[in-house]
């Protein structure tokens, strides 16, 4: 027999940290990049297209020795039902023994993973004298990109947010960040200002960091609007058919990605190979081979910067693992005998 734990999204918050969450994405992803972990292909199933799917996506880390998976089902129907539209599990085994350590919540680890690497791709390549982040989407995944790119950059002045569909969205978020950051991550940064930016071609010019986190499947960044030294976390695009800015502008930038073969069939860059706007050969590397030294990042400051991250599933596996131990420590979960 042997004993899992199960989090719920309420323990893993209690048990884990942006800094904790952002030093784990960034070791997994230099893990990757020397061979010492591995993405395996994902899983998909639409049970009925545009209305109720499922996807598997899985690895294996050399260190801390285990393998897993996450499954997220989404289900359209299911508010009517009372029942959220999504659901996320994150299973973590031992890869010594193939032993079931723990189940769980995928929610809250996605977010603060999400936002992780959205951040990390800023702080790897953007300008370092970078002093303004613009914030393309209001949603849920909004505040977990804020809060790790300002916990990394600490030369951020001034953060907009825009909302190019609901500007009211995103007039709300940025009236309560400083509230929201403090209350949810416990981090307060009052050298900043928070403001909405009602017109986006003006944001995008006016910032030197941009991070796009929306369900576009059509461009809403034009390339006429960047200027030079411009960086993009590009984090929405993790399904085929998703898109947030012009493949033009990854045609004429540095480009990088989380994983380059998940990225071609399911992130940013995928639209842009297919459309022969550019080819494989611009990507220059993953993010994990700039941290691991084995590929240069942003080589002048004019250069434009593009990170792609189209989700791995080897990021929740190494957070889950952290928020398992640290719910070992502190006796929070269920624990199951199997």
């Amino acid at each position: 027999m042997s004993e899992i734990r199960i989090l719920s999204a309420k323990d893993v918050t209690t048990c884990l940290t942006m800094d904790e969450v952002i030093g784990a994405v960034r070791e997994t992803y230099r893990q990757k990049a020397e061979g010492a972990a591995e993405a395996w292909p994902m899983v998909y199933h639409a049970f009925e297209p545009g209305v109720a799917d499922m996807d598997i996506k899985s690895g294996v880390l050399g260190a801390p020795g285990v393998f897993g998976h996450k499954t997220v089902a989404w289900f359209s129907d299911n508010p009517r039902r009372g029942l959220p539209d999504l659901y996320g599990i994150i299973v973590v085994l031992s890869s010594e023994t193939g032993e079931p350590m723990g189940v769980v919540d995928g929610s809250a680890i996605t977010g603060l993973r999400t936002g992780a690497a959205g951040g990390l791709g800023a702080k790897v390549l953007a300008n370092p004298t970078s002093e303004s982040l613009l914030m393309v989407g209001a949603g849920h995944q909004a505040p977990y990109q804020i809060a790790a790119t300002l916990s990394l950059l600490d030369g951020i002045k001034v953060v907009r947010v825009a909302n190019p569909h609901n500007p009211d969205r995103a007039r709300d978020l940025a009236s309560h960040l400083p509230r929201k950051l403090a209350d949810q991550f416990h981090r307060e940064f009052p050298g900043v200002r928070f403001e909405a930016a009602d017109d986006l071609a003006k944001a995008v010019d006016a910032s030197d960091i941009v991070i796009t986190a929306t369900m576009a499947t059509s461009p809403l960044i034009d390339a006429s609007w960047v200027r030079r030294g411009t960086h993009f976390s590009c984090m929405g695009a993790d399904m085929p058919g998703k898109q947030e800015i012009d493949p033009a502008i990854i045609a004429g930038a540095r480009l990088f990605t989380d994983d380059t073969a998940n990225c071609a069939g399911n992130g940013e860059i995928e639209l842009g190979l297919a459309q022969g706007v550019f080819g494989p050969d611009q990507v220059a590397g993953e993010l994990g081979e700039v941290l691991a030294g084995k590929v240069e990042g942003r080589i002048d400051p004019d250069d434009i910067t593009v990170f792609d991250s189209a989700g791995t599933a080897l990021l929740d596996i190494a957070c889950a693992k952290i928020a398992l131990d640290r719910a070992a420590e502190l006796g929070l979960g269920t624990v199951a005998t199997l």
